[in-house]
């Protein structure tokens, strides 16, 4: 099979201690020739960009289908924190450190939320953070504006065996669960939370009689058994959160639990923390709610569970990188079916686990340790129906067909002068989608004022967007 390798200019970023603002811009800049990223192509790839910021790094970079930089953004400090999004405005939004007395416990932790414009200008600041709760790993923009964060709160000792906690598997430093917020930006600093859903307002166990979350796990698949896990400080490990538009509905992945969760964003605070909180779904591993034992379990410290867009190949479905961690030396990407109705409603048989039994679609390495990373990762289905896979532990971009054949690939080059170029996960955007079209229009209308030199690609990328009609989100 022929294959067409393309070299990628590498940018080389110069930090200056007297530069005033955190952030700032470039489209170009002097090639490197020490360091070149690989482009794998032996057919017609993807096309749009994709967005992402390394672990160790101190930039966000959006490239297209041919590993160009068109863009970046260049972080002094803090630096990015794990995810980054592009907003229909064409903003970044992205997690950033804060530290606190929680931020040293636990893999994951950010602790703030920022927003930029297109010259690197921090708009909008949001932090969450201190001794009582502290904000870890994804956040979800939502349609209306708002931002869904994902954070840890602590309960003590005792408050964990009032909970029904056997005290034998509580840490020195309490539990961590996770809860979530939906905050809505007060511009340029701080935001209301305007509803919350907190795990500890769900949960059973089957330990202490005395308590009145006592009760038989397997009749209530629905509530968490505070008693899984051990001594962890981090309970859950929730380490990614996606918002489905058309049912109102989020899906957490708790990669301690081995497991997804859904749950409904439809009601409002007060109904979270009762029944109507309670989790609609769950998968990945039965053994949690007492209907399956280890030879039931699919989910080894997965990351990344979203809903496939509308208008997608397999829309509905759900997709997840499966990280095989401490279990195996190989990963999986697999697509679930949920078994749900039209209204959102999730079908559970009498006395049995969750369904689908198996994935509807599963991509492995091969060889199988060809294709493995013990942390972070992800994976999103392409409008072609194709799928791009973020090997975070491989720096590892690419696209594979529903066949499973590699048809384009990327290995992330930066940062230049630390080793590990691992990344959390990718973001893909269409040609089409408002947040692109809106940068490239205004990165156009500030060159000539801020002196940076807009590449003759960028410039016919975005006379090929303007072409293309409007983005349909799930």
């Amino acid at each position: 099979m022929k294959k067409i390798i393309v070299s990628i200019s590498v940018i080389a970023l110069l930090i200056s201690a007297s530069i005033v603002s955190a952030y700032a811009f470039e489209l170009k800049a002097d090639v490197s020739e020490d360091l070149e990223s690989i482009v794998i192509k032996d057919m017609d790839p993807f096309d749009g960009y994709i967005l992402y910021t390394p672990w160790y790094g101190m930039e966000t970079y959006l490239i297209n289908n041919t590993g160009e930089v068109v863009h970046k953004w260049s972080s002094l400090t803090p630096p990015p924190a794990l995810p980054v999004y592009l907003l229909e405005n064409g903003s970044l939004l992205r997690a950033g450190h804060k530290f606190s007395i929680r931020y040293a416990l636990g893999r994951g932790a950010t602790g703030r939320v920022e927003m930029f414009n297109w010259v690197g200008q921090k708009i909008w600041n949001f932090e969450y953070a201190n001794n009582k709760y502290h904000l870890h790993h994804d956040i979800e923009p939502l349609p209306n504006g708002n931002i869904l964060m994902i954070a840890w709160e602590y309960k003590t000792r005792d408050e964990a065996i009032a909970a029904g906690r056997n005290p034998e598997n509580i840490n020195i430093f309490g539990m961590w669960p996770d809860h979530i917020i939906e905050v809505e930006p007060i511009f340029p600093e701080g935001g209301n939370i305007v509803w919350e859903w907190h795990a500890w307002d769900h949960l059973i166990q089957d330990f202490d009689p005395t308590k009145d979350n006592y009760g038989v796990v397997a009749d209530h698949p629905e509530l968490i058994d505070i008693n899984l896990g051990k001594q962890a400080i981090d309970w859950l490990h929730t380490n990614s959160i996606y918002y489905n538009k058309r049912f109102d509905q989020i899906v957490l992945s708790s990669a301690l639990m081995n497991e997804i969760w859904i749950i409904d964003h439809s009601i409002n605070t007060t109904e979270a923390a009762g029944p109507g909180g309670d989790l609609l779904y769950r998968w990945g591993n039965p053994q949690n709610y007492h209907r399956g034992d280890e030879t039931d379990q699919k989910l080894f410290w997965q990351h990344d569970a979203r809903w496939i867009e509308n208008g997608y190949p397999g829309e509905g479905h759900i997709t997840l990188y499966n990280n095989y961690c401490y279990r195996r030396n190989y990963s999986s990407v697999l697509e679930i079916v949920p078994p749900v109705d039209e209204n959102g409603n999730y079908i559970l048989e009498p006395d049995s686990a969750y369904g689908p039994e198996e994935p509807i679609w599963v991509y492995t390495g091969d060889p199988l340790d060809s294709f493995f990373s013990i942390k972070m990762s992800g994976a999103q289905r392409l409008p072609n129906g194709n799928t791009l896979i973020c090997s975070a532990d491989q720096a590892r971009f690419f696209e594979v067909t529903p066949e499973k054949e590699t048809i384009w690939e990327y290995f992330n080059p930066f940062p230049l002068l630390i080793d590990y170029k691992g990344v959390f996960k990718i973001q893909y955007y269409p040609p089409d989608y408002p947040g692109i079209e809106e940068l490239l229009i205004n990165i156009e209308n500030v060159t000539a004022e801020s002196g940076v030199i807009v590449s003759e690609c960028s410039q016919n990328i975005h006379q090929q967007s303007l072409l293309s009609g409007s983005l349909s989100n799930n």
